[in-house]
């Protein structure tokens, strides 16, 4: 149950020492046993270990990857389907050893920026439950955060709507994107969101572009092409719209044009694609553009950074100036009460 996916940085020595071999001229059947001796990772080893039998015994690799119940990706299964039908099976497991290289990098990136926002808020969010617990050990403090909270209680409630909030809005998003596959309608809301929908449409665009320059350079159908790439996406926005582009193409339309329909493709994007359709050069500009939006969307992941790490520090300042207020209004109603001889305790 812990190996149900290959890890992406696996896959990518994976594809990459098989494409070496079998590039140098290696029989599949030696490159698997190889492949299966030289990876770190045991889930890794068994299934490629099981998928050299399935190979020993007659099927062809893409049936044997396929037999290991979801363990390698489908994009994978569908790419190494196309290198060893037309003959460059090599060259596809380089592709495709690149493109996981490239996600494994784009999400440490990722990590490594939203760590100090998500910090900021968790310091956030501990500083609120230690308030609340030094309130609970002054005798007669009042509520000065005006949550009704006080003590350890207190504490362990706030703590507990505070990150189940989070992990309810993340499981939330997990549950309807998985197991009611409405990823496309999220995704699509998502990327209406300012700084995050620019750096999501940028990724997609990008391996959109790589994926579609490698399968049209081996000779795929472009129905069969577009599903590939519109899948090599990972967003369900852009997944969902390649049957409506597949459509369009097969009944004729140029390919900027059926892209334009699904509304996912900036202007000047459709207008490079145009000219390439022009001159027949559609799988070579796509590989050009694709690095282009790729560092695009680099910038908009460090401006997606920088913006959530202002929504922290807006949060945690707004809430500091409402504590300070609160208190400031707490000694005043002290200083009036005593001025009016009012003292607390005394009856109202």
């Amino acid at each position: 149950m812990f190996d149900s996916r290959v890890p992406l940085k696996t896959l990518a020595v994976l594809c990459r020492s098989l494409s070496t071999m079998l590039n140098s001229g290696v029989a599949l059947l030696k490159a698997l046993e190889i492949a299966s001796r030289k990876t770190g990772n045991a889930g890794c080893r068994k299934r490629i270990a099981a998928a050299r039998l399935e190979v020993q015994q007659g099927a062809d690799i893409v049936q044997a990857l396929r037999a290991q119940d979801g363990y390698f990706p489908e994009l994978m299964i569908d790419m190494t389907a196309v290198g060893e039908h037309t003959g460059t099976l090599p060259e596809v497991l380089e592709g495709m050893a690149e493109h996981y290289d490239n996600v494994v990098r784009l999400r440490r990136m990722l990590i490594t920026m939203i760590s100090w926002p998500a910090l900021q808020l968790v310091a956030a969010i501990l500083v609120v439950a230690l308030v609340i617990f030094i309130l609970g050990m002054i005798g007669g403090a009042p509520d000065m955060l005006g949550l009704g909270l006080k003590g350890t209680s207190g504490a362990i409630q706030w703590l507990a709507m505070s990150f189940g909030s989070i992990f309810a809005v993340l499981g939330s998003y997990y549950l309807v994107a998985n197991v009611f596959r409405r990823k496309r309608f999220l995704d699509g809301l998502l990327m209406k969101i300012p700084v995050l929908g620019g750096c999501m449409r940028s990724f997609a665009i990008a391996r959109f572009s790589w994926a579609f320059a490698l399968t049209q350079q081996t000779g795929m159908p472009i129905s069969r092409s577009l599903e590939l790439s519109f899948r090599a996406t990972g967003n369900g926005a852009f997944v969902g719209a390649s049957p409506r582009v597949c459509e369009l193409v097969l009944e004729g339309q140029e390919l900027s044009e059926a892209l334009q329909d699904v509304r996912l493709f900036p202007e000047e994007y459709l207008s490079v694609i145009q000219v390439a359709e022009a001159s027949g050069t559609v799988p070579e500009t796509l590989e050009r553009l694709s690095p282009q939006f790729e560092e695009q969307a680099r910038r908009s992941l460090a401006g997606l950074a920088v913006a959530l790490g202002w929504l922290v520090w807006s949060i945690v300042a707004a809430f500091i100036i409402f504590l300070v207020f609160k208190i400031v209004g707490q000694y005043i109603g002290m200083i009036n009460d005593a001025a009016n001889g009012r003292f607390p305790g005394d009856a109202r």
